[in-house]
């Protein structure tokens, strides 16, 4: 039998398979589960193990900004240049969003 923690787990646990890494994407955030309006500006987190990454990476997610309205950065995802493999994975949950690595060089 599968414990009820398994089938509706207290916090969000994505496992995920980009591109030459496989790992963990969390969160600490219970209302991420439940209430619509956390999901403004939170936190994520990604582990995978592997020898190179010697921390885990903190993510910080802003679903509603309007980064077409900054000034134009050097962004890691701008025309031209290719957008790291595990933010087009967060992306297919909240489309549009930015996502802030947090001083942590974004895994290819």
């Amino acid at each position: 039998q599968v414990s009820p923690g398994l089938r509706t787990p207290r916090l969000p646990v994505w496992l995920c398979g980009v591109p030459g890494r496989h790992g963990v994407l969390f969160g600490t955030d219970s209302r991420l589960l439940s209430h619509w309006r956390a999901e403004r500006v939170f936190h994520l987190y990604f582990y995978s193990g592997q020898q190179e990454q010697t921390q885990t990476a903190h993510l910080t997610i802003d679903t509603h900004s309007r980064h077409w309205e900054e000034a134009p950065s050097e962004d890691a995802c701008s025309p031209g240049k290719r957008c790291p493999a595990l933010e087009m994975a967060i992306r297919t949950k909240w489309a549009g969003a930015t996502v802030s690595w947090n001083g942590t060089d974004p895994f290819s």
